[in-house]
Parts: C-alpha cells; sequence; structure tokens
C-alpha cells in the first residue's frame, strides 16, 4: 500500500492545510475545488481567501475535475459533515468501477442529521467497494498549515490500511497515529464539537474558569458513556479524537463551536446558530436523538441541543443542569 497519489476533495481550509501537509510529505496532491473559477485562481495564485497568509504548495494540484479523482491511490473528503453524501456521491460517479477497494478518508466531525450515520457510514452506503477511515484529532486548519507541530488519529477498520495510510501523509510536525476504532474516533470527534458550545456558553455567561473545567470533564464522562454502549475503546476516547480534541475545542475561540456558544451565553439570538460551518449545530440534534434511542444519560449534550432548538433559553438550560439530583461520579 504505497499511496504516492492522494487526492483531496473540498478546498476549504482544512483541505487546503491537508494537502500543504501531504505535499511537504512527499506525495502528489490534487486538490478538488468545487467551484472552477476558485479552483483556477488558487491553482494560478497558489493562496486562497479561505486560509489567509497561507500559500498553496506548489506540488498541490488545484482542479475542479473530480475526475481527477479516479487516478489517486487514496481519497480524503475534506468536506462539512452535512455535505460529506453529496461529495462521497459525486466521487462514486467519478471514479465508478476503479473505486473498488480505494480508500476513502472521511475529514469531518460530525452526524448525518435525519440518517444518524457517522461518516464511515455515509461512505460505505454511497461507496459500497471503497474503503472508509476517519481522520480526526485535535487541529486547528492554520496551525497544520504553517507547520506547527500537530497530532492526529486516522483511523481504518484495518490495522495494515490504517497504519499506511499514517505513513504516507505523516511528518515531523504532522503525527497521525493509527486506529482500527473507527467508532471510538468518530463520536469522539462528534460530540466534542457540541460540548464545546456549552463550554463557549458558559464562557460567554461569565460562569467562571470552575464551572468551564466541570463542563469539560462532565462532558467528558458523557463522550465515555456514549462511547462505551458503541463498544469504542477507552484509550481512544482518552486519547487525540476524544479528550485531546475536547480540550482543544472547548478551550479556544479559534474553534467556531466554541465562539458559537460565545455568542449564545452572552445573549445572541438563536438564529445565528445556523452558521453551516459550525459542525456542532447540526451534530446536535442528531447526537440527542441517538442518545435518547439509546437510553444513554447526556444532559449537556440534551441541553445544548434544546438551545439551539429555541426549546430552551440559555439560562433556563443552566438551571435544568445546576438542578439536577446530585449522584455518585461517573
Amino acid at each position: 500500500m504505497d499511496f504516492e497519489r492522494i487526492a483531496i476533495v473540498g478546498a476549504g481550509a482544512w483541505g487546503i492545510a491537508l494537502g500543504n501537509v501531504i505535499a511537504r510529505a512527499g506525495r502528489a496532491v490534487v486538490l478538488v475545488a468545487r467551484d472552477a473559477r476558485l479552483a483556477d485562481a488558487m491553482h494560478r495564485e497558489r493562496r486562497s481567501a479561505r486560509l489567509p497568509g497561507v500559500a498553496v504548495e506548489a506540488a498541490v494540484t488545484v482542479t475542479s475535475a473530480i475526475a481527477e479523482a479516479a487516478t489517486a491511490d487514496a481519497v480524503l473528503l475534506v468536506v462539512p459533515a452535512q455535505a460529506l453524501r453529496a461529495a462521497a456521491t459525486a466521487l462514486a460517479g467519478a471514479v465508478g468501477a476503479a473505486g473498488a477497494q480505494m480508500p476513502v478518508v472521511a475529514c469531518a466531525k460530525g452526524i448525518e442529521t435525519g440518517s444518524g450515520l457517522f461518516m464511515t457510514e455515509v461512505i460505505a452506503q454511497c461507496l459500497p467497494r471503497a474503503r472508509p477511515a476517519i481522520l480526526s484529532g485535535p487541529s486547528f486548519a492554520a496551525d497544520v498549515a504553517r507547520g506547527l507541530p500537530t497530532a492526529v488519529t486516522l483511523a481504518a477498520h484495518e490495522e495494515a490500511l490504517a497504519a499506511a495510510l499514517a505513513r504516507a501523509i505523516g511528518s515531523p510536525t504532522f503525527r497521525p497515529y493509527h486506529s482500527t476504532d473507527v467508532r471510538g474516533v468518530e463520536i469522539g470527534g462528534a460530540a466534542k464539537n457540541v460540548l464545546a458550545i456549552a463550554a463557549g456558553i458558559v464562557a460567554g455567561r461569565g460562569l467562571g474558569a470552575s464551572a468551564a473545567a466541570a463542563l469539560i470533564a462532565r462532558g467528558f464522562a458523557e463522550i465515555v458513556r456514549l462511547g462505551r454502549d458503541f463498544g469504542a475503546r477507552a484509550e481512544t476516547l482518552m486519547g487525540l479524537s476524544g479528550l485531546g480534541d475536547l480540550i482543544l475545542t472547548c478551550s479556544s475561540p479559534q474553534s467556531r463551536n466554541f465562539a458559537l456558544g460565545v455568542a449564545l451565553g452572552q445573549g445572541a439570538a438563536g438564529a445565528s446558530a445556523s452558521n453551516k460551518l459550525t459542525e456542532g449545530v447540526p451534530t446536535a440534534s442528531a447526537l440527542d436523538q441517538i442518545a435518547r434511542q439509546r437510553g444513554i444519560d447526556m444532559p449537556i449534550s440534551t441541553a445544548v441541543a434544546a438551545i439551539l432548538d429555541a426549546r430552551l433559553d440559555v439560562d433556563a438550560a443552566i438551571g435544568s443542569l445546576l438542578n439536577r439530583p446530585l449522584k455518585g461520579e461517573g
């Protein structure tokens, strides 16, 4: 499994960042943008407004032709979670029979609304002969694009595939640790976005550092309960794609989810939650639905979903959490 040519579908900030880091690792990279004019400008000028101040590496070929992905050894789908199905469907049409056994890596953190499917499940539906994988962990696009040290998790059902993909895209400053716990990695990435909105609300409401620490700890307990129900491994939830990503996203204004929570905590109308790039917004309702269906206690996530759906205001949601019966920790 020598992945010398890698296609990236999605030319947003994260797609550009991954394209840069993979090119620096010595791979040929094809970056597929949805808009032809955007692709032409980016290929010619080697820059994008999506990631200001960062040059697109010379080894990255930018195109709007998704058919170029058919010649790749592996494909990364770097689009928002709710757009992943459309991207996977387009990829399926482009690769056809050539896509058999092709590794397709989801680089989105979320749960599909309506279906309640995780990202690799969406890939499996759209590309049933492909080999789905997931890339997740504590990472901001600007840091990765600039070559700042970052560690993430890359999971696939086959250990050899996960390890080979990690070697293909890894470098001294971008370290993908490999795993076969696909669902555990997906749960951490999806749930932490919802919890980051809650952490932002705590900050925006000025509830203090003690409340922020408690929120992260009790939010992590929710991730553990959900992960345990799905058979996720403890080391995955405690690792980069679980606790690591939760800490980053719940503590930095660079996170769209945290920033949205701050705005809500400061009194912004719930309509501001409609930002499509804030992954935690659509994921909140999907996560709440899964928790209810499986009988998993996730009060913080449920409160966030209620705020975003305008079923509770911020103060009522905070009150509902603070007035829960005292119980043993777990």
